[in-house]
């Protein structure tokens, strides 16, 4: 399974950016993705899931805020950012394939990118 993330950049306070992360390897259309961050001195926490079904479910830190998005037709799973906040620089991680159950995800049966830089800032 690989995963290609991509995205990440600088943007200001209030700003938007739109993460995409890119899957082969996996029957995309069948399984949950996710996505995660890590900032510096911190462990990496979940942001957003969507099943394969679209159900979607996020941190209460980025709710209204971020949108986790699927292309099945191109494999590729999408975080919508907006209102971004210095709180919300980290490096961004793609998980594909974790098992969702009972509202929560578990990543340790999927498959990592390699992660995207996001730096808001001014």
């Amino acid at each position: 399974v690989q995963l290609q993330a991509s995205g990440g950049g600088l943007v200001q306070p209030g700003g938007a950016l739109r993460l995409s992360c890119a899957v082969s390897g996996i029957d995309f259309s069948s399984n949950a993705m996710a996505w995660y961050r890590q900032a510096p001195g911190t462990q990496r926490e979940r942001v957003a899931v969507i099943t394969s079904g679209g159900t979607r479910n996020y941190a209460d830190s980025v709710k209204g805020r971020f949108t986790i998005s699927r292309d099945n037709y191109a494999s590729t799973v999408y975080l919508r950012m907006t209102s971004l906040k210095p709180e919300d620089t980290a490096v961004y991680y793609c998980n594909a394939g974790g098992r969702y159950f009972g509202g929560t995800y578990d990543p340790a049966f999927g498959s990592w990118g390699q992660g995207t830089l996001v730096t808001v800032s001014s």
